[in-house]
């Protein structure tokens, strides 16, 4: 469903929580308005949930808000990212994709491109110990998914021996410019195809004179260490939550409309984590073809 041009999506039971699809991408400038609109729609909702932008983190008033965390690194130039914000192991990485052979080189978003990212996402079931959401997807719907914002994203590609081995989407904000896509391959690892697309990107942001580069949430665990490595720091936005009838009313009162993970203890949170990493890892072992001696 499309509310002021922006798709809508409703998950959970209850609360039934609308949010905007594409969030730090598309934001609900008129709060007021589009609630209106969001109720006229007749969409099965109890709970609105948005986000101001990024460079705006004063909470309106009389507007429910909780603080979400998400990283960044903030751009002054490349080379004060370069001699300043990181460390050496994190230069030494960056420095080994060059001797590698990797090549970073800007691409158009084509069939072949496509191609290649379709290959990437389908190397793997498992990443980062969860399953990974585009294994398995076909050519039409990769390249459906990430058609959007052509005005304002650039693609990054990262080649070894004229082979697609990584790649970034970036999409530019007001402010910020957004790492909405960043992957490599899993067997190239070792040429370290993702410190250099974040350089990369890091660079683009310095000389585009974008002050903040965001990506995703504030992280834990082996993702975070990544982004810490790279100069990814903690910042805090304003997420909005506005009831749409007395069970949204019912569920912000209650505080039924956070997931487990914020409100249990992050110790628990941590062993829970390692858990099902190991399950994943041995799902996809199990799942492997056995092949003769």
């Amino acid at each position: 469903m499309l509310i002021e041009g922006k798709e809508i999506v409703v998950r959970g039971k209850f609360p039934r929580i609308a949010r905007v699809r594409a969030e730090y991408y598309e934001y609900v400038n008129d709060a007021k308005a589009f609630v209106a609109d969001l109720k006229q729609s007749g969409v099965a909702a109890d709970v609105l949930s948005y986000l101001q932008e990024t460079v705006d983190r004063t909470p309106r008033s009389g507007v429910y808000h909780e603080i979400e965390s998400i990283s960044v690194v903030p751009v002054t130039t490349f080379d004060h990212w370069w001699k300043k914000q990181i460390n050496d192991k994190t230069r030494n990485m960056v420095r080994k994709a060059q001797k590698a052979g990797v090549e970073l080189r800007p691409v158009e978003y084509d069939d072949e491109f496509v191609q290649g990212i379709v290959k990437i996402y389908n190397e793997s079931p498992v990443r980062q110990g969860k399953p990974f959401s585009h294994y398995g997807k076909g050519f039409e719907t990769i390249k459906a998914e990430h058609s959007s914002y052509p005005e304002r994203s650039e693609f990054i590609g990262a080649y070894h021996q004229g082979e697609l081995i990584g790649f970034v989407k970036l999409v530019h904000g007001r402010g910020v410019s957004n790492l909405m896509n960043i992957i490599s391959l899993i067997s190239h690892r070792d040429k370290a195809p993702t410190n250099a697309l974040i350089a990369r990107a890091v660079e683009i942001c310095a000389q585009r004179g974008v002050s903040c580069l965001h990506y995703g949430l504030w992280s834990k665990r082996g993702l975070g260490d990544f982004k810490k490595h790279h100069a990814f720091e903690r910042l805090d936005v304003v997420r909005c939550f506005v009831p749409l009838n007395f069970r949204g009313r019912l569920a912000l009162s209650l505080k039924l409309h956070r997931k487990p993970a914020d409100v249990l203890p992050e110790k628990v949170v941590d062993v829970l984590a390692g858990w099902r990493g190991r399950w994943n890892a041995r799902k996809r072992m199990a799942s492997q073809p056995v092949t003769g001696q």
